[in-house]
């Protein structure tokens, strides 16, 4: 295995994108300050769940008879789990592909595409955790596969990619022309048509626009700005606009519809 293993995906927008896998060994460092972390929550979670148990007692005696060990058993395993997994959907899910342990080994995960994940692509991911972690099957699929995939990765479409760029968090550069064209972007575009995915794509484009060649910038630009135009149904761009700061005007008219 090579000590860096590099892969490449051309997205949707025929822009070729190169990531570094992260690799078995900053998936495990993760894990396990993710762990630490889920073992001091589940830990305050079944105290908490014992006093109640302790406090109403009587009243569960009540409802359920002598039955209460095994209902307790039963809830306290069914809250265990929905937090396990929940740990790792809710923050992958809001953080774009981070938890506090992938945050902190430098690590991401991202569809085959390169794009974020959603909700769906975290949840499958957490699912097949269990499986994964069962006598180090997860790890096997990892060390032998080209991409690093344990199965979870394989059903969800996605990798874990050592986090060089900052998705969602890289400062962008808007020019002073854009700044002015959102809010007239705003009075003459219907932007509710664009998706949160066309949006993700438009900001990943954006901030990795200075690591390509002028060519290749000059190229992707016009495309992406042409696909937006018909995705919005705005037949011609304002005079004078480049389709950089057109995209840029985007940025900011969908952010500004957002909220």
């Amino acid at each position: 295995m090579h000590l860096f293993n590099r892969v490449k995906f051309r997205t949707p927008e025929s822009v070729e994108l190169e990531f570094t896998l992260a690799g078995i060994g900053n998936r495990a460092w993760a894990l396990i300050i993710d762990y630490h972390i889920l073992a001091f929550i589940l830990v305050g979670f079944y105290i908490l769940f014992w006093l109640l148990v302790v406090q109403f007692s009587d009243f569960w005696i009540t409802v359920v008879g002598s039955t209460l060990g095994l209902w307790m058993i039963a809830i306290a395993f069914i809250i265990t789990f929905t937090i396990y997994a929940g740990y790792f959907v809710f923050l992958e899910t809001l953080w774009q592909g981070q938890t506090p342990g992938k945050r902190i080994a430098k690590i991401r995960v991202v569809r085959d595409d390169g794009r974020p994940i959603g909700l769906q692509q975290a949840a499958l991911r957490a699912l097949l955790r269990p499986v994964d972690e069962f006598l180090f099957i997860g790890a096997f699929f990892i060390m032998l596969t080209r991409q690093e995939k344990r199965l979870g990765d394989l059903a969800a479409g996605t990798i874990v990619i050592q986090d060089q760029i900052p998705i969602g968090t890289a400062t962008l550069t808007i020019s002073e022309p854009a700044k002015s064209l959102h809010a007239q972007l705003i009075e003459i575009a219907d932007l509710s048509p664009l998706l949160p995915d066309d949006f993700a794509v438009i900001r990943e484009y954006l901030q990795r626009r200075s690591g390509m060649s002028a060519k290749a910038k000059s190229l992707l630009a016009l495309k992406l700005s042409q696909q937006v135009q018909a995705i919005i149904n705005l037949e011609q761009m304002p005079a004078g606009v480049s389709s950089d700061e057109f995209l840029e005007a985007i940025y900011l008219a969908y952010k500004q519809k957002e909220f």
